[in-house]
């Protein structure tokens, strides 16, 4: 695992790459890149990961990233063989000096997508244009309704029927960027935020990798009016579950 304070090294010397095989055989459509973004134990980035696996896929992860040394979801990757990164957000005077560090770790890997996978980090506009179209978020409550923080306990304290995750682009906008897919379920009145957060933590292992594999394939475009449309793809909402 390498572990980057980008104040002090030069990247470029130290950025380790990992070829894949398959994306240079002939005859076979080529592979997207991804590189995942988390903050610890990376439950939805093992799912893609698991997902990458499959000998049908398309998808190929160049590396797992994290802003904490502590991250589980770390040795997980690295135990698989999938190149690890560490770029410690204390070690930084600020956000704006963070985020252009991670970008440049992130940029090394040459990603197609830069996937957002429990990474606890408010992004700075600098690093969200610089990956504009690319940076794609899991967030647990269907958008519109509920962004940012405690969306669970607040979902109960309003008293809504249905409750779920949105996978979207990421824009300047903390939640607001154009939603790719959505899985909802039915919020049972006597369940609480943390019943309800981990049934809800189902749903996003099934669609978020849903959606990975759609991008992996082309068939999730974004135009310049920020709209999304899907090629291929019969749906783009799970639904209700019980």
């Amino acid at each position: 695992m390498a572990v980057y304070n980008l104040a002090t090294i030069d990247v470029a010397k130290v950025i380790m790459f990992v070829t894949d095989s398959s994306l240079n055989q002939t005859n076979k459509p080529l592979k997207k890149r991804f590189v995942i973004l988390i903050s610890g134990i990376g439950s939805n980035m093992q799912r893609i990961a698991q997902l990458a696996n499959d000998s049908r896929s398309l998808v190929s992860i160049q590396a797992v990233v994290s802003n904490k040394p502590s991250a589980t979801g770390l040795d997980w990757a690295a135990q698989r063989g999938i190149e690890t990164a560490v770029v410690d957000h204390q070690l930084f005077s600020g956000r704006e000096a963070f985020d252009q560090a991670l970008a440049e770790v992130v940029a090394k890997f040459e990603p197609d997508y830069v996937l957002l996978a429990g990474f606890m980090r408010i992004l700075t506009p600098g690093f969200v244009n610089q990956f504009k179209g690319r940076l794609i978020n899991v967030h647990p409550s269907l958008l519109p309704a509920f962004p940012g923080l405690h969306t669970h306990a607040r979902a109960l304290k309003a008293g809504v029927d249905r409750h779920g995750c949105s996978v979207h682009f990421v824009t300047d906008e903390l939640d607001h960027g154009p939603v790719i897919a959505q899985a909802a379920l039915e919020v049972s009145t006597t369940e609480t935020p943390e019943q309800l957060a981990q049934r809800v933590l189902v749903l996003e292992h099934q669609l978020y990798p849903e959606v990975v594999q759609w991008l992996s394939r082309d068939k999730v475009t974004l135009d310049d009016n920020g709209r999304v449309t899907l090629h291929g793809v019969s749906y783009r909402h799970i639904g209700t579950q019980e």
